[in-house]
């Protein structure tokens, strides 16, 4: 199926936040970024498709018809999105995915080349189509609905040569896997693995052969549903999401920290502690979130954090890991800016890629990576209103 024409009685426990910390993006302010580390090139594994979009005052009935507010037709796909913000903060991405020969392909590599993205790595197959979404955005509840056609032939692992998969790793900081194209993925991330290359995996739901994605990688981040979903057996009870990081990172032994992203309501992070011995008591994992959760600033407009003490995080009947918790807060985006939140996840994870690659601390990537969804959430369509690092709005979260 070819797209339309493209168109170009508890422990006492001690909290960090802003307030007695030494962050505070609010009041450190310098018009010096940091410089950008040497090493700064990623590899991402992944989705890149066209997106059209087309916003509506309303979402639209059963034979209705309607007429857009504004529309729009751009890249997108979940990795080409991360990487697309990862290069305007100052990376150096590389992409490994596959579109046809047709126009959309074309325009989907040349929108990538412009911003600075390494295709040379992206199959391009003889016919066939790339693929695509159509993406209606409701002006009144602010939600978007996609409806995706992949691309034809799918990519198969034969279609990257050996010699291709292992230049494309060739100093390589970080590998970025959005759980699509897992046979291929997996390949990646098993010669990553060999070469001890760090490797981030998006959870954004169950797919194929992300178990073995994820049994690979040193960081996750998930959607709000997933790891209650795959790591935890329901009972009558739901579990909470702090249980099912637990849950999950008992399961998971190379992961070091796992992220939740909860849209308006920010994020959680459930960070592993380097050593086990050091924390002899056990504490309930809710009982720290509830008390995380009272210590958040309700008044704060920009992304702040709160963070737990290092402890032995017990989730009833599932067991314990020695770790932290924090949870991140999201920008207050006011109803007359906030226009589209397509790809809000992408960008976080854009984000966290940048942090990681220049060792930010959690403290300063959750703030940060919020800051840099919620920006992008002012224009249509993923990559629209995408921050460069000068972007004067991400300033204090940088210096």
């Amino acid at each position: 199926m070819a797209a339309p024409p493209m168109l170009h009685s508890h422990p006492t426990l001690s909290f960090s936040s802003p307030s007695n910390s030494s962050y505070c993006p609010r009041f450190q302010m310098s018009s010096v970024l940091p410089p950008l580390p040497e090493s700064r090139i990623i590899l991402g594994v992944g989705s890149a498709t066209v997106d059209f979009l087309a916003a509506v005052a309303s979402y639209p009935r059963p034979d209705d018809k309607i007429r857009s507010t504004s529309a729009m037709i751009q890249g997108g796909g979940n990795a080409g999105n991360a990487l697309t913000c990862a290069a305007r903060l100052g990376l150096k991405p590389r992409l490994i995915s596959k579109v046809a020969d047709d126009s959309q392909g074309k325009g989907i590599l040349e929108e990538l080349e412009a911003d600075g993205i390494d295709s040379s790595f992206v199959v391009v197959s003889d016919g066939g189509n790339s693929p695509f979404t159509y993406i209606i955005v409701d002006d009144q509840t602010k939600t978007r609905t996609c409806i995706h056609t992949p691309g034809d032939p799918p990519m198969i692992p034969d279609d990257l040569p050996e010699s291709k998969l292992l230049e494309s790793l060739d100093g390589v900081k970080i590998v970025y896997l959005d759980g699509r194209l897992h046979e291929t993925a997996l390949g990646v991330a098993q010669e990553a693995a060999r070469r001890g290359i760090p490797i981030l995996v998006d959870a954004e739901r169950k797919r194929e052969g992300l178990d073995d994605l994820l049994s690979l990688s040193s960081y996750a981040v998930c959607s709000a549903k997933f790891p209650q979903a795959r790591f935890i057996i329901l009972s009558r009870s739901a579990p909470s999401v702090p249980s099912a990081l637990v849950s999950m990172l008992l399961k998971l032994p190379n992961i070091k920290f796992v992220v939740v992203t909860l849209g308006e309501d920010g994020c959680i992070m459930l960070e592993r502690s380097i050593s086990e011995d050091v924390h002899p008591e056990e504490i309930d994992v809710d009982h720290v979130w509830e008390t995380l959760k009272q210590k958040k600033d309700g008044d704060t407009t920009l992304p702040t954090y709160v963070a737990s003490s290092e402890a032995k995080l017990r989730a009833k009947g599932i067991g314990t890991v020695c770790g932290r918790l924090l949870i991140g807060t999201a920008e207050k985006i006011p109803p007359s800016e906030l226009v589209d939140t397509t790809g809000a996840g992408d960008s976080f994870i854009g984000a966290v890629l940048y942090a990681l690659c220049t060792n930010m601390a959690p403290e300063k990537m959750l703030p940060f990576a919020s800051q840099v969804a919620a920006i992008g959430c002012r224009a249509l369509g993923a990559r629209t209103g995408l921050p460069q690092r000068t972007d004067p709005r991400l300033t204090p979260f940088l210096i």
